[in-house]
């Protein structure tokens, strides 16, 4: 803890830096990724800060949209799209994913009962190979279903079909640093 307290002390002796941001933020970008601590959205894509508005949430799920009851996801994203104005949403998942493995593999969860009722919402159940460590082909299925789920949210959609939002699958290979999104053309991941 105590790099992190000593970096914290640092980073608020520069102020001037930072006066800016007080004015507001007009990030172009929601970003919805893993709470995984390897994955680091600004450092992936270089972004400082006001360039990324950030969702993360374990497994990167998007709960089924829900007038009802609103959940914190559904008012992130509800907020980047209909305030912020966004135009861009990556859905990013990685590899040696814990939440895509235990849902890969079919790991019992009773002893994490708030983690597997929160699994519930990657349905369907991700395909991939239990064997393989990385869970890349379970990631990448998992990402593709999250970047669906976020059609039926209907401002999401509304902005997809006049062409004012776009939206990206990306996978992070935490072992590499390489980032590869998803090609409709070929439906297949490749470099960016």
């Amino acid at each position: 803890m105590q790099p992190l307290i000593d970096n914290a002390r640092l980073f608020g002796q520069r102020p001037e830096e930072f006066a800016g941001l007080a004015e507001g933020q007009s990030p172009q970008v929601l970003f919805i990724t893993c709470s995984d601590s390897r994955v680091v959205p600004a450092l992936i894509t270089g972004a400082r800060p006001g360039e990324l508005f950030e969702l993360r949430t374990a497994g990167n799920i998007v709960p089924p949209y829900t007038s009802a009851h609103p959940t914190g996801e559904a008012c992130t994203v509800e907020y980047a799209v209909e305030v912020l104005g966004v135009r861009d949403i990556v859905v990013c998942g990685h590899s040696h994913c814990g939440a895509v493995g235990a849902l890969v593999r079919g790991d019992d969860l009773t002893a994490v009962p708030a983690v597997r009722d929160w699994l519930t919402h990657a349905t369907p159940r991700p395909s991939g190979t239990v064997e393989d460590p990385a869970v890349t082909e379970g990631v990448q299925s998992h990402v593709l279903t999250q970047l669906l789920r976020l059609r039926s949210y209907p401002y999401v959609e509304k902005r997809v079909t006049d062409g004012r939002l776009s939206l990206h699958a990306w996978f992070y290979e935490v072992h590499t640093g390489a980032v590869l999104t998803h090609d409709p053309q070929t439906d297949a991941f490749k470099a960016l």
